[in-house]
Protein backbone atom coordinates (compact mmCIF):
# COMPACT_ATOMS: atom_id res chain seq x y z
CA UNK A 1 0.00 0.00 0.00
CA UNK A 2 1.01 3.65 -0.28
CA UNK A 3 2.27 5.65 2.68
CA UNK A 4 -1.30 6.88 3.14
CA UNK A 5 -4.64 5.83 1.76
CA UNK A 6 -7.64 8.00 2.55
CA UNK A 7 -11.16 6.74 1.96
CA UNK A 8 -13.84 9.44 1.83
CA UNK A 9 -17.28 8.41 3.01
CA UNK A 10 -19.19 11.70 3.14
CA UNK A 11 -18.71 15.41 2.56
CA UNK A 12 -21.05 17.20 4.96
CA UNK A 13 -21.26 20.99 5.05
CA UNK A 14 -19.88 21.89 8.48
CA UNK A 15 -19.99 25.32 10.10
CA UNK A 16 -16.48 26.17 11.38
CA UNK A 17 -16.06 22.76 13.02
CA UNK A 18 -13.76 22.24 16.00
CA UNK A 19 -11.20 19.49 15.52
CA UNK A 20 -11.21 17.08 18.48
CA UNK A 21 -8.39 14.54 18.54
CA UNK A 22 -8.73 11.49 20.77
CA UNK A 23 -6.28 8.72 19.85
CA UNK A 24 -4.96 6.06 22.27
CA UNK A 25 -2.55 7.19 24.96
CA UNK A 26 -2.09 7.15 28.74
CA UNK A 27 -5.15 5.61 30.37
CA UNK A 28 -6.84 5.68 26.95
CA UNK A 29 -8.30 8.97 28.20
CA UNK A 30 -8.47 10.76 24.86
CA UNK A 31 -9.81 7.73 22.99
CA UNK A 32 -12.51 7.12 25.61
CA UNK A 33 -13.57 10.76 25.49
CA UNK A 34 -13.72 10.88 21.68
CA UNK A 35 -15.65 7.62 21.45
CA UNK A 36 -18.13 8.86 24.05
CA UNK A 37 -18.89 11.86 21.84
CA UNK A 38 -19.58 9.51 18.92
CA UNK A 39 -21.87 7.38 21.06
CA UNK A 40 -23.89 10.20 22.59
CA UNK A 41 -24.31 12.62 19.67
CA UNK A 42 -25.46 12.24 16.10
CA UNK A 43 -22.35 11.48 14.06
CA UNK A 44 -21.27 10.49 10.56
CA UNK A 45 -18.00 8.90 9.48
CA UNK A 46 -16.48 11.13 6.83
CA UNK A 47 -12.99 9.68 6.24
CA UNK A 48 -10.82 6.68 7.09
CA UNK A 49 -7.03 6.92 7.00
CA UNK A 50 -4.84 3.86 6.44
CA UNK A 51 -1.06 4.15 6.69
CA UNK A 52 2.08 2.08 6.67
CA UNK A 53 3.07 4.09 9.76
CA UNK A 54 0.42 2.32 11.85
CA UNK A 55 1.36 -1.00 13.50
CA UNK A 56 1.29 -4.04 11.19
CA UNK A 57 -1.84 -5.56 12.65
CA UNK A 58 -5.59 -5.80 12.39
CA UNK A 59 -8.32 -5.36 14.96
CA UNK A 60 -10.78 -8.23 15.32
CA UNK A 61 -14.41 -7.77 16.34
CA UNK A 62 -16.84 -10.70 16.31
CA UNK A 63 -14.27 -12.58 14.28
CA UNK A 64 -14.05 -9.90 11.57
CA UNK A 65 -10.60 -8.38 10.96
CA UNK A 66 -10.05 -4.72 10.03
CA UNK A 67 -6.77 -3.09 9.06
CA UNK A 68 -5.40 -0.54 11.52
CA UNK A 69 -6.77 2.91 10.70
CA UNK A 70 -7.81 6.30 12.04
CA UNK A 71 -11.23 7.80 11.42
CA UNK A 72 -12.78 11.25 11.17
CA UNK A 73 -16.41 11.72 12.21
CA UNK A 74 -18.61 14.77 11.80
CA UNK A 75 -20.50 15.31 15.06
CA UNK A 76 -23.41 17.61 15.85
CA UNK A 77 -22.82 18.44 19.54
CA UNK A 78 -25.84 20.45 20.66
CA UNK A 79 -25.63 22.59 17.52
CA UNK A 80 -21.83 22.88 17.52
CA UNK A 81 -20.04 21.09 14.68
CA UNK A 82 -17.11 18.90 15.69
CA UNK A 83 -14.69 16.92 13.53
CA UNK A 84 -13.67 14.05 15.80
CA UNK A 85 -10.49 12.09 15.05
CA UNK A 86 -10.05 8.73 16.75
CA UNK A 87 -8.77 5.22 16.08
CA UNK A 88 -7.01 2.27 17.65
CA UNK A 89 -3.38 3.22 17.02
CA UNK A 90 -0.84 5.99 16.66
CA UNK A 91 2.23 5.85 14.43
CA UNK A 92 5.12 3.65 15.48
CA UNK A 93 8.00 6.13 15.11
CA UNK A 94 8.88 9.83 15.08
CA UNK A 95 8.76 10.45 11.32
CA UNK A 96 5.48 8.55 11.17
CA UNK A 97 3.99 10.77 13.86
CA UNK A 98 4.95 13.91 11.93
CA UNK A 99 3.62 12.64 8.63
CA UNK A 100 0.33 11.32 10.00
CA UNK A 101 -0.19 14.51 12.04
CA UNK A 102 0.39 16.61 8.92
CA UNK A 103 -2.15 14.57 6.98
CA UNK A 104 -4.69 14.79 9.81
CA UNK A 105 -4.31 18.58 9.88
CA UNK A 106 -4.67 18.72 6.08
CA UNK A 107 -8.00 16.89 6.35
CA UNK A 108 -9.11 19.16 9.20
CA UNK A 109 -8.30 22.19 7.05
CA UNK A 110 -10.35 20.79 4.15
CA UNK A 111 -13.37 20.68 6.46
CA UNK A 112 -12.75 24.24 7.63
CA UNK A 113 -11.56 23.65 11.18
CA UNK A 114 -10.48 26.91 12.81
CA UNK A 115 -9.69 25.59 16.29
CA UNK A 116 -8.53 22.27 17.73
CA UNK A 117 -8.46 20.41 21.02
CA UNK A 118 -6.28 17.36 21.61
CA UNK A 119 -7.49 15.06 24.40
CA UNK A 120 -5.29 12.82 26.50
CA UNK A 121 -4.07 11.80 29.92
CA UNK A 122 -1.21 12.84 32.19
CA UNK A 123 0.10 10.05 34.45
CA UNK A 124 0.36 10.50 38.21
CA UNK A 125 1.74 7.05 39.01
CA UNK A 126 -0.76 6.65 41.84
CA UNK A 127 -4.48 6.23 42.38
CA UNK A 128 -6.36 9.53 42.66
CA UNK A 129 -9.75 10.65 43.92
CA UNK A 130 -10.09 14.14 42.42
CA UNK A 131 -9.45 14.33 38.68
CA UNK A 132 -7.83 17.59 37.62
CA UNK A 133 -7.35 18.54 33.97
CA UNK A 134 -3.95 19.87 32.94
CA UNK A 135 -3.67 22.08 29.89
CA UNK A 136 -1.26 23.28 27.22
CA UNK A 137 -1.91 25.66 24.32
CA UNK A 138 -0.14 26.94 21.21
CA UNK A 139 -1.89 30.33 21.35
CA UNK A 140 -1.99 32.62 24.38
CA UNK A 141 -5.56 33.60 23.49
CA UNK A 142 -6.68 30.14 24.62
CA UNK A 143 -5.20 30.44 28.12
CA UNK A 144 -7.95 32.50 29.73
CA UNK A 145 -10.91 30.49 28.35
CA UNK A 146 -9.33 27.23 29.51
CA UNK A 147 -8.44 28.61 32.93
CA UNK A 148 -12.05 29.80 33.29
CA UNK A 149 -13.21 26.14 33.16
CA UNK A 150 -10.64 25.11 35.79
CA UNK A 151 -8.02 23.69 33.44
CA UNK A 152 -4.69 23.92 35.27
CA UNK A 153 -1.47 25.16 33.71
CA UNK A 154 1.51 23.88 35.69
CA UNK A 155 5.21 24.64 35.39
CA UNK A 156 7.13 21.76 33.82
CA UNK A 157 4.08 19.52 33.59
CA UNK A 158 3.53 17.19 31.95
CA UNK A 159 7.14 16.16 32.46
CA UNK A 160 8.80 15.73 29.08
CA UNK A 161 6.10 17.72 27.30
CA UNK A 162 3.15 16.50 25.24
CA UNK A 163 4.10 13.60 22.97
CA UNK A 164 2.53 11.86 19.99
CA UNK A 165 -0.27 13.23 17.85
CA UNK A 166 -1.62 15.41 20.67
CA UNK A 167 1.68 17.24 20.91
CA UNK A 168 1.92 17.65 17.15
CA UNK A 169 -1.62 19.02 16.89
CA UNK A 170 -0.27 21.86 19.03
CA UNK A 171 3.18 22.14 17.47
CA UNK A 172 2.30 21.75 13.80
CA UNK A 173 -0.99 23.54 14.36
CA UNK A 174 0.91 26.62 15.57
CA UNK A 175 3.01 26.64 12.41
CA UNK A 176 -0.18 26.50 10.34
CA UNK A 177 -1.94 29.23 12.29
CA UNK A 178 -4.43 26.79 13.88
CA UNK A 179 -5.14 27.70 17.53
CA UNK A 180 -5.06 24.49 19.56
CA UNK A 181 -5.32 23.43 23.17
CA UNK A 182 -4.56 20.13 24.86
CA UNK A 183 -6.77 18.83 27.68
CA UNK A 184 -5.03 16.15 29.74
CA UNK A 185 -6.91 14.39 32.50
CA UNK A 186 -4.92 13.19 35.48
CA UNK A 187 -4.82 9.39 35.60
CA UNK A 188 -2.84 6.74 37.44
CA UNK A 189 -1.77 5.35 34.08
CA UNK A 190 -2.34 1.79 35.25
CA UNK A 191 -5.68 1.07 33.58
CA UNK A 192 -8.24 2.51 31.18
CA UNK A 193 -9.64 5.53 33.04
CA UNK A 194 -13.26 6.57 32.32
CA UNK A 195 -13.31 9.03 35.23
CA UNK A 196 -10.40 10.96 33.74
CA UNK A 197 -12.14 10.91 30.34
CA UNK A 198 -15.23 12.44 31.95
CA UNK A 199 -13.18 15.23 33.54
CA UNK A 200 -11.70 16.05 30.12
CA UNK A 201 -15.11 16.00 28.43
CA UNK A 202 -16.63 18.27 31.06
CA UNK A 203 -13.92 20.86 30.38
CA UNK A 204 -14.29 20.47 26.60
CA UNK A 205 -18.07 20.80 26.84
CA UNK A 206 -17.79 24.12 28.65
CA UNK A 207 -15.23 25.40 26.16
CA UNK A 208 -17.09 24.35 23.02
CA UNK A 209 -20.68 24.58 24.25
CA UNK A 210 -22.27 21.16 24.62
CA UNK A 211 -23.78 19.04 27.38
CA UNK A 212 -23.51 15.26 27.25
CA UNK A 213 -24.80 12.36 29.33
CA UNK A 214 -22.15 10.40 31.25
CA UNK A 215 -24.13 7.31 32.30
CA UNK A 216 -22.15 4.88 30.13
CA UNK A 217 -18.82 6.32 31.30
CA UNK A 218 -19.96 5.97 34.90
CA UNK A 219 -20.77 2.30 34.28
CA UNK A 220 -17.31 1.73 32.85
CA UNK A 221 -15.78 3.57 35.80
CA UNK A 222 -17.60 1.24 38.21
CA UNK A 223 -16.28 -1.77 36.28
CA UNK A 224 -12.72 -0.45 36.44
CA UNK A 225 -13.02 0.18 40.18
CA UNK A 226 -14.02 -3.46 40.65
CA UNK A 227 -10.96 -4.50 38.65
CA UNK A 228 -8.70 -2.30 40.79
CA UNK A 229 -10.19 -3.69 44.00
CA UNK A 230 -9.54 -7.26 42.85
CA UNK A 231 -5.95 -6.36 41.88
CA UNK A 232 -5.36 -4.80 45.30
CA UNK A 233 -6.81 -7.88 47.02
CA UNK A 234 -4.51 -10.14 45.00
CA UNK A 235 -1.49 -8.00 45.87
CA UNK A 236 -2.41 -8.03 49.55
CA UNK A 237 -2.81 -11.83 49.50
CA UNK A 238 0.60 -12.27 47.88
CA UNK A 239 2.42 -9.92 50.25
CA UNK A 240 4.48 -11.76 52.93
CA UNK A 241 3.22 -11.43 56.51
CA UNK A 242 5.35 -10.21 59.43
CA UNK A 243 5.66 -13.83 60.62
CA UNK A 244 7.02 -14.84 57.23
CA UNK A 245 9.55 -12.02 57.26
CA UNK A 246 10.69 -12.94 60.79
CA UNK A 247 12.26 -16.17 59.55
CA UNK A 248 14.11 -14.66 56.58
CA UNK A 249 17.93 -14.42 56.91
Amino acid sequence: MDEFEVERHADPALDAPVLVEGLPGVGHVGKLAAEHLLEEFESERVATVYSEHFPPQVTVEDGIASLAAAEFHAVDADGTDLLVLTGDHQAGDGPGHYRTASLFLDIAAEFGCERAYALGGVPTGELIEEYAVVGAVNDEALLEPMESVDVEFRDDEPAGGVVGISGLVLGLGERRGLPAGCLMGETSGYLVDPKSARAVLEALGELVGFDVDYASLEERADEMEEVMEKMQEMQAAQAPSEDDLRYIG
